[in-house]
């Protein structure tokens, strides 16, 4: 009986074919890249006239304006959006900051308009993601405001589709 030599790729071979499909399989970022992508292009037709392309939002965001409003704020973790949960941003942008606005607390007037008779429930969903995706590794007071975010968004999650 003849016995046949199997060749054997060499181990940096196998080593670097598995690396390549680790990396396949995982992501820098905890979202859907193709929610991330639709959401991007639902901002960029929606959102980005006023909170700027990459959501770096208006120059002096911070300082009211002389209606009593405050220009239009980044959205790209730069500003205050990631201190609340997906259910308040949901809100925000589903029935515009007016619905927000309280009497007994006149220091808060906001212009941001109501989108949800123009956008569906997953198109909202899929903005606040990319925006999300957008905050990248930035941090406050050394946590990561993506996971601070996240944890507030346990008690106010996205409402339910068509909720």
């Amino acid at each position: 009986m003849v016995k046949v030599a199997r060749a054997r790729p060499a181990a940096p071979i196998v080593l670097l074919l598995a690396l390549v499909l680790m990396a396949s399989c995982t992501s820098s970022s905890p979202y859907d890249p193709a929610v991330v992508s639709r959401g991007q292009a639902v901002f960029a037709a929606n959102c980005a006239t006023c909170h700027g392309v990459g959501g770096e939002g208006q120059a002096n965001w911070h300082i009211e304006k002389d209606d009593g409003t405050l220009p239009p704020p980044p959205l790209n973790g730069d500003g205050h959006t990631w201190h609340h949960g997906d259910g308040l941003l949901y809100r925000v942008v589903s029935m515009g900051g007016q619905e927000f606005e309280d009497p007994r607390f006149s220091s808060f007037k906001s212009a941001m308009p109501a989108f949800g008779d123009r956008l569906s429930h997953d198109e909202i969903v899929a903005v606040l993601t990319y925006l999300k995706s957008l905050w990248g590794d930035k941090t406050s007071r050394g946590i990561s405001i993506v996971e601070s975010q996240a944890r507030a968004s346990e008690d106010d999650p996205f409402p339910p589709d068509g909720g």
